[in-house]
């Protein structure tokens, strides 16, 4: 995780921070207007949502160098012991005492200078857990007048220690989850903050997991759905265990955790100070991914069972160790066709179940080209093409992979069904096995399958088979309708995606469809191991093409 200070408006030094929206600006210059430092000519101006992270500073702990706010109020900007030790709830030796009255303010401050001067949209914030936690707090040491020692102070049940910090500055122990938590209180209400989108990584690094139950006031923040992340990756590797289940409700935007109120027994926090925010909310609530910058790149995931962090310099020490990841028969890079014809398989698997599920899908860059960081999972400290977007591999595309996470993209544009901000109900989601209405949730079940419909008589038939073994999968039957094939993982570009474009014609995609009219016709489909298929309910008569609304799906 990157060492950086928190974002400021008020000091010289923090005009540093504005560098990434000014190229080539001095670093104590002046600021310069969102529009001139972010848009190209002529441009439209994209939505910009940076990544705050008001957790921790450069300082490291107690030990560490002064060259933040521990040289301004040692005290006041950081979460301390009573001996002066610095919490370490950031993984990152320090922790911002976020609900300090001062700090809440200068974090307040920070936000609304980025709104008004910038004119962003919102934020994400990292580790924002830490923003929930009770500050600690400072009060003057008394001394004895004739002996001169420090005097054993009280403040209700506060004990001060010889350093003058107090054990429960906000009237419980420092670092206690507060159900309402001040600062997160403040962001949510604020006036100038009011119109930005505000997302919440919902953990922090001492375990404290929030996912579904993060102080929302309202529904003002949404969650990264770290949950959906582990369960898409065990599900579409063929892990024993609920998965089938677990996969099926993050399909449907995760009901179970936005909409339940009654948080599972191991939830300590939903059972506790987080019961009040469970349940209430929608499927926008989540922001679905299967990887982010944190942790391995999808190329990585389906490449490498264990991290490989040694050029770290920490001996491997550092990073996630529990990944969720299956490098398909052989750790790294592979000369093996079947290795890497599986993994192509896997990348298209992960993301079909990403973009076809109900909530916010949320992409890493560089994983629609199948960047890899060679299986480190932490590369904060790399100057390198680790971290590089290879712009040339984007170009080249010789997988086809990105031109078929982009017309997947612009099909998820294109179809209302996947784009609800309700969550779906039995007349609008069916669930199958094998045969039709009959899904297999046991612990061993590697197929899942499910037929979406628009409301208008249309709709989808999706199906993940995660198992080692093909499936002859009968199809519903709907009166008046034949199922299209549109994407296929299993075979290689650019017919796993049946759509024209400057790789496939008109001419192409329908023979492509007639070949597999042997199967369709009989409402049966073949599906092979480890692959994905997407069918598209059409009117029988075959002049027809209104599959869905009327937006391309093969432009960029």
């Amino acid at each position: 995780r990157p060492h950086s200070a928190p974002l400021g408006p008020h000091s010289a030094p923090t005009r540093a921070l504005s560098a990434p929206l000014g190229p080539h600006s001095p670093p104590l210059g002046p600021t310069r207007p969102h529009s001139a430092a972010t848009r190209p000519h002529s441009a439209p101006l994209a939505p910009t949502r940076p990544d705050v992270v008001f957790n921790h500073t450069a300082e490291g702990n107690e030990r560490g160098p002064t060259i933040s706010f521990r040289g301004l109020d040692n005290r006041v900007y950081y979460m301390l012991a009573p001996g002066g030790e610095y919490y370490n709830y950031s993984g990152c030796g320090n922790t911002l005492n976020c609900n300090q009255p001062v700090v809440r303010q200068f974090i307040l401050d920070c936000l609304r200078y980025w709104v008004t001067e910038y004119h962003v949209d919102g934020f994400r914030f990292d580790l924002a857990s830490i923003l929930t936690r009770a500050p600690s707090a400072w009060h003057p040491q008394q001394y004895d007048e004739e002996t001169g020692q420090p005097v054993a102070m009280s403040s209700g049940e506060a004990i001060v220690s010889a350093e003058g910090i107090m054990t429960d500055g906000a009237g419980v122990p420092t670092g206690t989850p507060l159900p309402d938590p001040p600062l997160v209180e403040a962001i949510s209400e604020d006036p100038v903050l009011r119109n930005t989108k505000l997302i919440a990584e919902a953990w922090d690094c001492d375990g404290l997991n929030q996912v579904g139950a993060f102080p929302h006031y309202g529904g003002r923040w949404s969650e990264w759905n770290g949950k959906f992340r582990d369960v898409v990756r065990n599900f579409i590797k063929g892990t024993d265990g609920p998965w089938a289940g677990d996969f099926a409700s993050a399909v449907c935007g995760s009901p179970n955790i936005y909409a339940n109120s009654q948080p599972p027994e191991n939830d300590w926090w939903g059972n506790n100070g987080g019961r009040q925010w469970r349940g209430g909310r929608g499927p926008s609530a989540s922001i679905n991914f299967v990887t982010a910058h944190d942790g391995f790149t999808l190329a990585d995931v389906v490449s490498y069972n264990n991290k490989h962090n040694e050029a770290n310099g920490e001996d491997d020490r550092d990073g996630e160790a529990h990944n969720n990841s299956w490098n398909c028969g052989e750790e790294g890079p592979s000369g093996k066709w079947e290795v890497n014809r599986l993994r192509q398989r896997q990348i298209r698997n992960m993301s079909s179940a990403l973009l076809l599920s109900c909530g916010v899908p949320m992409i890493t860059m560089g994983d629609e080209y199948g960047h890899t960081k060679q299986g480190n999972n932490n590369t904060y400290c790399h100057d390198s093409d680790l971290n590089y977007v290879r712009w040339d591999q984007l170009a080249a595309d010789p997988s086809g992979f990105h031109r078929f996470i982009r017309l997947l993209i612009n099909f998820r544009r294109a179809t209302p069904a996947l784009q609800r901000t309700s969550y779906v109900t039995d007349k609008d989601i069916q669930w199958h096995g094998e045969l039709p209405n009959q899904p297999d949730w046991s612990d061993t079940s590697r197929l899942v399958a499910f037929t979406l419909s628009d409301g208008k008589g249309g709709g989808l038939y999706v199906a993940f088979n995660t198992s080692h073994m093909p499936r002859l999968l009968r199809l519903p039957a709907w009166a008046g309708r034949v199922w299209q094939p549109l994407v296929d993982t299993s075979k290689v570009a650019p017919y796993d995606f049946l759509a024209a474009d400057g790789m496939l014609s008109a001419a192409d995609v329908a023979a492509a469809r007639r070949s597999l009219a042997i199967w369709t016709a009989d409402h049966t489909y073949p599906v092979l191991p480890w692959s994905c298929i997407v069918l598209v309910s059409a009117p029988e008569d075959p002049a027809s093409t209104n599959m869905i609304r009327s937006v391309p799906i093969c432009g960029r």
